[in-house]
This record gives C-alpha cells, sequence and structure tokens, in this order.
C-alpha cells in the first residue's frame, strides 16, 4: 500500500468521525426545533386566540358588533388549530355558547360560561405546553449523553491515530534526513534501509545509489566543482520565493522552478537566453526586468497564478566583486527576488473594508446621539442641575470626539483604497486660512489661544482641492492649539517660494524629539506622552497631499514648539 493511499485512508477516517458527530449533533438540533415548532403552533397560538375572545367579552355590552365580530374570528382559527385531546368538545361548547349570546339576546350566565369556556381550553394547552417541554427536556438530556459517548469514542480513535500515525511517516524522514546529513559532511559510506513495501524503500535504493555515485566523484575536481554549482541550484529551487539571474550581458543564468512556474515557460525557454528576447513575449518577465538599471526595486507586481491574482515586491540586487590586485568594481549580473505579499494585501483589504463598513455605520447612531445631547442641553426642553449639565456636556464632549474619529477612519478607508477623489479648482490662501480659522475658532477661544495669520500674497490663485486642503489646515490647527499652553500664540504664515505655495503653522507648545519626527505621518503612531487621539490625523493629511503633488513635514525642537508645513504647486 502507497504512503498516499495510507493518508487518504487516515484523512477519511477523520472526515467519517467529523460527518459523525456533526449529523448526531444536526439530529438532534432539528428534533428539538421540530419540538420547540409544535409548542408554538400547536399551544401557543391557541392561548392568542382565547385571550382574544377574553378581551372582547368585555366589550359585549359597550360594543357588541365589533366585539361579536373579533370574536367570531378568533373562535374561527381556534377550532382550525385544535391539536389536544379534549379541546375539540370544549371548543364546540364554546361555538355553541357563542352562537347563543350571538343570537339571543346577552346573558351574563352565557358570558361567564364562554369565559369559563376559554380558561379551560388555555389550561388544557398550558398543560399541553408542559408536557411538550418535559418530552423536549428528555430529547436534549438525551442529545447530549450520545454525543458525549460517541464525541469520547470517536476523540480516542482520533488521538490513537494521530499519536501513531505521524510517527509512521515521520520516522522514515527523520532517518533520511540523518542520512542526508551524514552526505552532506562527506560520509558517503552512509546507506538506508527500509523493508516497507512502499515508496520508502524505493526512496532508500534510489539513495543508496547516490551514495554510491557521490563516492565515485569524490576525490575529482569535476565532482566538486558539479558539487558546488549543484548545491548552489539546490538553494535557489529550494527557496520558496522566485528567483531568477542574470549575468552582466543579461542572460538568464538560472531560475528556480517557482520562477518558471510563474512565468508559464519553461527551463529551456529562459535558460541561457537573452532577457529582452524572452521578455517580447511574456508580460510578466518584462516588467520584471523594466526597472535594470536600479539596485534595488520594492515596486509591486501583480500576477494570476492558478486562476488567482498574486501580488509580488520585486527586490533588483546588483551583485559585483573586486579582482584580487584590481581596484575597479567587475559587473557579474544581478539577482531579481520576488516575495508573494497576497496575504498580506487580502488581511489590509478586508481590514480596510471592515474600517470603512463600521465607520459608515456608527455615523448615524452617533448622529442621534448628538441631537439628544443638544436637546438635553436645550433649556426649552428642560432645566437640568449642575450635576446633569456636567455629564450632558461630558456626553457631548465624547460623542464629538468619536464622530471626529468615525469620520478619520472614513479618510482612512478612502485614501488605502487609492479612492481619493480630488476636485481641483483654482483657490485662494486667503480662502483656505479663513476657513480653517473659523472652523476652530470656538476651541481656540475656549483655550484662549491667539490664531494669528501672515498671507504673503493673499490674493494669488492656484489649482487645489479645497476641502482636503482647509481639512489638513484645520488638522494642524487643531493639534497646535491642543498642544499650546493657556494664552498662548499659534501662527498661521502662508509664502510662495520656488513655484510652490506653503502653508506653515507654528505653536510654542512642548515641542517633539527628533526620533519621533519621522513617525509623525505614520498611521496610528502618536508621540508617548501625548494627549489621547486616533493617530491618523496626520497620515490622512499626508495622502491628501501628496494625492496633490504636494509635499508635508514637520520641523520641532523639545521646549521651543512645533512648526507644520505643506506645499503645494502653482501650477
Amino acid at each position: 500500500m502507497t504512503i498516499k493511499t495510507k493518508v487518504s485512508l487516515g484523512v477519511a477516517f477523520l472526515f467519517a468521525v467529523i460527518i459523525a458527530i456533526g449529523g448526531m449533533g444536526l439530529y438532534y438540533l432539528q428534533s428539538l426545533s421540530t419540538d420547540a415548532q409544535n409548542i408554538l403552533k400547536d399551544n401557543y397560538e391557541t392561548l392568542e386566540y382565547t385571550k382574544k375572545i377574553l378581551e372582547q367579552s368585555d366589550s359585549l355590552h359597550t360594543d357588541s358588533l365589533r366585539a361579536f365580530r373579533e370574536m367570531e374570528s378568533s373562535l374561527r382559527l381556534q377550532e382550525e388549530n385544535v391539536t389536544e385531546a379534549g379541546e375539540r368538545e370544549l371548543t364546540h361548547t364554546l361555538r355553541e355558547v357563542f352562537e347563543r349570546l350571538k343570537h339571543y339576546p346577552i346573558q351574563e350566565a352565557d358570558v361567564v360560561t364562554l369565559r369559563s369556556l376559554c380558561l379551560a381550553i388555555q389550561e388544557l394547552n398550558m398543560r399541553a405546553i408542559i408536557r411538550k417541554n418535559e418530552l423536549t427536556q428528555r430529547t436534549a438530556s438525551n442529545a447530549s449523553t450520545y454525543l458525549i459517548v460517541i464525541g469520547t469514542l470517536c476523540t480516542l480513535a482520533a488521538f490513537t491515530f494521530i499519536l501513531n500515525f505521524p510517527g509512521y511517516v515521520a520516522n522514515p524522514i527523520a532517518q533520511l534526513t540523518r542520512s542526508i546529513k551524514s552526505i552532506a559532511n562527506k560520509k558517503y559510506e552512509e546507506r538506508l534501509h527500509f523493508d516497507r513495501k512502499d515508496e520508502f524503500e524505493e526512496l532508500a535504493g534510489a539513495f543508496n545509489q547516490m551514495a554510491e555515485k557521490l563516492d565515485e566523484y569524490e576525490h575529482s575536481n569535476l565532482a566538486k566543482i558539479l558539487f558546488e554549482k549543484r548545491r548552489i541550484e539546490t538553494i535557489i529551487n529550494r527557496m520558496t520565493d522566485p528567483v531568477i539571474g542574470l549575468d552582466e550581458s543579461n542572460r538568464v543564468i538560472f531560475a528556480n522552478d517557482r520562477a518558471i512556474d510563474l512565468l508559464s515557460l519553461s527551463r529551456a525557454d529562459i535558460i541561457d537566453q537573452y532577457a529582452p528576447d524572452v521578455a517580447v513575449n511574456n508580460d510578466l518577465f518584462r516588467s520584471l526586468i523594466k526597472h535594470v538599471d536600479k539596485s534595488k526595486d520594492a515596486a509591486s507586481v501583480k500576477a494570476v497564478v492558478s486562476g488567482k491574482e498574486n501580488y509580488f515586491t520585486k527586490e533588483s540586487i546588483d551583485v559585483s566583486f573586486v579582482a584580487t590586485g584590481e581596484k575597479e568594481r567587475l559587473n557579474l549580473g544581478r539577482v531579481i527576488m520576488l516575495k508573494n505579499v497576497t496575504s498580506y494585501k487580502e488581511l489590509d483589504l478586508a481590514k480596510t473594508n471592515f474600517i470603512a463598513t463600521i465607520s459608515h455605520e456608527l455615523k448615524t447612531p452617533l448622529a442621534s446621539l448628538q441631537m439628544c445631547a443638544k436637546l438635553l442641553m436645550d433649556s426649552r426642553v428642560g432645566s437640568l442641575n449642575a450635576e446633569q449639565t456636567s455629564i450632558t456636556k461630558t456626553l457631548g464632549d465624547e460623542v464629538t470626539r468619536l464622530s471626529k474619529i468615525t469620520n478619520e477612519l472614513l479618510d482612512l478607508s478612502q485614501v488605502e483604497t487609492g479612492n481619493i477623489k480630488l476636485n481641483k479648482n483654482p483657490v485662494t490662501p486667503g480662502a483656505i486660512v479663513d476657513l480653517a480659522s473659523e472652523a476652530v475658532k470656538f476651541q481656540a477661544e475656549r483655550k484662549h489661544v491667539a490664531v494669528k495669520v501672515s498671507i504673503e500674497p493673499e490674493t494669488i490663485s492656484f489649482a487645489a482641492d479645497l476641502d482636503k486642503t482647509t481639512w489638513v489646515l484645520i488638522n494642524f490647527l487643531t493639534n497646535a492649539i491642543r498642544y499650546s499652553p493657556e494664552n498662548g500664540t499659534v501662527q498661521v504664515r502662508c509664502r510662495i517660494a520656488n513655484g510652490k505655495i506653503s502653508f506653515a503653522v507654528e505653536d510654542n507648545g512642548p515641542g517633539i524629539e527628533e526620533k519621533y519626527i519621522k513617525r509623525l505621518f505614520e498611521k496610528f503612531f502618536q508621540v508617548p506622552g501625548t494627549p489621547s487621539g486616533t493617530g491618523l490625523g496626520l497620515a490622512i493629511s499626508k495622502e491628501f497631499i501628496e494625492a496633490q503633488g504636494g509635499e508635508i513635514y514637520a520641523r520641532s525642537q523639545p521646549g521651543h514648539g512645533s512648526t507644520f508645513v505643506f506645499e503645494l504647486p502653482l501650477m
């Protein structure tokens, strides 16, 4: 029996265990579901019908026409839902009493009889519900017992299989590994002996033959050269990522199996071939050698593997050396390495979609909470004491903070999916600064921070997305006001230089250490010891500015405040 057959039988056994446990579980779940549905249909609906009849019996003296009509409807439904022993006789008697009330003057004794009959039907169905519930409980108890017994037996069987079967496969592999290590240490007398009548026995024969051949070539120079070459080829082929090597003449000297499979070429079609010639008929290979003038290229490469789009990062490494007695470095070629990042890209896309969905779903309840907080603070609704006013204000501030976080997450998802939509129109620096200053006016006044503006010149026009550019400036101003001391000053400067217009926001806050400056525009990064936030504002600002062809950066010294700047092209 082959190893493949043994493994298939083992997997089939485990699959049968899963099917057995799952099937029994589904069976008992279906039984419990059926019992519950029977209780609901057979008995609970009867309780509802008789309850409606009792309710309408109280209206016989005030609105008899409507009461008789409702009672007739409920009684007819009850007659169609007779399920318990004795219920039909009670329902028939109830019909007689109802007809007597309907066609003759209403007698109080008939009304009492009607109510008594309804209560008797209810009592009969309540006892039936209790009885069926006890039956359901017994079914559940039996299901638990059977599942525990069968699950225990299957677990023991599976556990025994797991303990024994891996060793059956792994032990020969471990022995083969030890023998291969001996061969690697040039102990060519090493031999394998498997008496199993399967692939391992064939492998042992092939291994022994290989060891004999290696022993023959051990002392020859050719064998040493071939050994080194094969060792390098083995290392390259064992690599899980595609690797392609080009010599100084741009010919392909090696490509591992992963690379050949990715390019959908045969080894003869690529090895020892001139790279541009191969690229003529292979778009993927053409994209791989496109930037051969760069030592490193981390660009993303997309390729279809097994009918699925895969993403790779590409790295091109120059290979050179300085010969003995020479000063100039000789170029030996380059190596192109690809790393499959499909799983990371899929996870990143899933994360982005999750953030976008959650943020979008939070907007409606947050808007409702903001409205409720405003209504509570409105004196026209009702007055609040000091403690209630404080709590309501805190609620409003927290809801506002959550709303800001939600909007930033939505902007982040837009940025990460590459769906930044720019609406570029002619704008003036004054318009951007005025909108931003007005947006933070209340925050500045509450902290007694003065916002000073200097624009040179104010009337020049340039193309930009007004909303996104203003959003970035508002984010700068908000951060500057937050970190400025009471009665501090925030300076906004707008200047033109080298064909660019720059907006700078300077504060006199505590400043930022130099080691954190380069990380300020990373997503979710926050300088240690600063007030809590999302860490998204500056990252989104960077994307908005760079999408318009601009630059963004920061300067700061601890104890001397910080300056945040973004620049946009004038043309």
